[in-house]
């Protein structure tokens, strides 16, 4: 039986476009929420003929436990097994993450625990590493910290800039992201 997945966005989702591309026997992405009016990513879902919702973050002001309330009952709502975070561009509080505790995943771009956080290919760079990557991790309250499900790395070449780095990186978390998914899918 396929897990039934709601992913989160913010933006433009890329990563949203390699989930639904790579459907199959372990989960069917059957909601996008954008917490951003107006996010491309939404007309993606739209165009795969999956559920797409807003639900602006702006009207809760600093309440971000209310919003994640409300983002929570849709979820619930539309019976959600896992939830995945792909390129949603908010810390979650720890009622979210406590709600959907072992269930709520993210990609991030970095070989975690490595650069947490924000500006990866940039501290990768500074740092002078000669490899970079993507890691797949379960949500937990501390940012970046969940149990890894899986990571991919390319090497850093030499006039890499981080944008041609987060640009080449982006292929390897288009593949890795529905893998990782599919793993944790099956094991729920």
């Amino acid at each position: 039986m396929k897990k039934r997945v709601a992913v989160l966005i913010s933006g433009r989702g890329s990563n949203l476009q390699a989930l639904l591309d790579a459907r199959q026997d372990a989960y069917d992405i059957v909601l996008v929420v954008s917490n951003v009016p107006g996010a491309a990513g939404l007309e993606r879902a739209r165009a795969a003929g999956v559920e797409a919702l807003v639900l602006d973050h702006k009207p809760y002001g600093k309440d971000r436990e209310a919003f994640e309330r409300d983002l929570d009952h849709l979820l619930v709502l539309r019976n959600i097994q896992i939830v995945a975070l792909a390129g949603f561009m908010r810390v979650l509080t720890p009622f979210f993450v406590r709600a959907w505790a072992g269930r709520l995943v993210n990609i991030h771009p970095s070989l975690l625990p490595k650069y947490p956080g924000i500006n990866t290919h940039a501290r990768a760079l500074e740092a002078g590493d000669d490899v970079h990557g993507a890691t797949v991790h379960l949500v937990v309250e501390e940012v970046d910290a969940g149990e890894i499900i899986g990571q991919a790395s390319i090497p850093i070449l030499a006039g890499d800039t981080p944008e041609t780095l987060a640009q080449r990186l982006l292929e390897v978390e288009h593949k890795l992201y529905p893998e990782c998914l599919a793993k944790l899918a099956r094991q729920l």
